[in-house]
């Protein structure tokens, strides 16, 4: 199986992978056309690789293009679990945008920036003050209802099942539970019905590479969002490698031949 990496640190563990510098993609076209797996592509890559060059992406076009944008995410969240959905508005970012903010969710409430990740642009509302400031960021308002909790649950999807699950609990008093801001880790009483929403929401999406964020409140799990690139600072403390488990999907498709081949040359 020949396999073309454009991310040299995502791929380690995986053998034989040929790594080619992003910037250098277009320059490489023979060995990526003659390659039956390109890995980690930036986001820029994914339409040409996918469209144009009709290569197989690992993670895939579904992953990326949902990944991508909270606001595209959500959206498709509504479509498949709209009740483990927090409340969520997308407005426009006007003061009638505003309004209609104010009219439906109360503070404090949780404001995102739709392109962001590892807990940056995350913000705690407390007041109209703290909103209206957001807004003037924003060409598009993304506000959620706030949840009460004081931790939340990764949940490690590779290829088509759960690889690893763990609770990210926040300092005292913290409003981010991420790793990088901090969060403490913890492995110990993952429920398994959250693990099963998680199946249930990234098969039917197609994605094939995401780390889920859920909140249980009474019981109840609510998806926050999905990381197509996520962090792993959780995973090598615990000696977990993604690599084994990328290479057994990855062989696991190669018996099933792509759906789009790549195109023939004319003799």
């Amino acid at each position: 199986m020949r396999l073309i990496t454009l991310n040299a640190y995502r791929a380690l563990g995986i053998p034989n992978v040929r790594y080619i510098k992003p910037e250098a993609l277009f320059a490489h076209l023979d060995e990526v056309r003659a390659a039956d797996w390109v890995l980690f592509p930036e986001t820029w890559q994914v339409n040409s690789l996918t469209y144009a060059l009709r290569k197989r992406i690992f993670p895939n076009a579904a992953s990326y293009h949902l990944g991508h944008d909270k606001i595209e995410m959500t959206r498709a969240f509504w479509g498949v679990c709209p009740s483990n959905t927090p409340e969520t508005l997308i407005l426009p970012s006007t003061e009638t945008g505003i309004e209609q903010a104010l009219d439906r969710l109360y503070f404090p409430m949780v404001a995102k920036e739709p392109r962001n990740s590892r807990g940056q642009g995350v913000f705690l509302l407390e007041d109209r003050a703290a909103l209206r400031a957001y807004a003037a960021r924003q060409d598009s308002l993304y506000l959620q209802e706030y949840l009460p909790i004081d931790r939340d649950l990764r949940v490690v999807w590779v290829g088509n099942r759960v690889v690893t699950a763990y609770w990210r609990i926040g300092a005292e008093g913290a409003f981010h539970n991420n790793v990088a801001k901090g969060g403490r880790i913890s492995f110990e009483a993952v429920p398994d019905e959250a693990l099963a929403l998680v199946e249930r929401i990234a098969l039917a999406l197609g994605v094939d590479h995401a780390g889920f964020d859920l909140a249980e409140v009474d019981g109840h799990f609510y998806l926050l969002e999905f990381n197509t690139l996520f962090g792993n600072e959780a995973l090598n403390q615990r000696g977990i490698s993604l690599a084994k488990h990328i290479l057994a999907y990855l062989l696991e498709q190669d018996d099933d031949p792509p759906q789009n081949p790549p195109l023939q040359e004319a003799s």
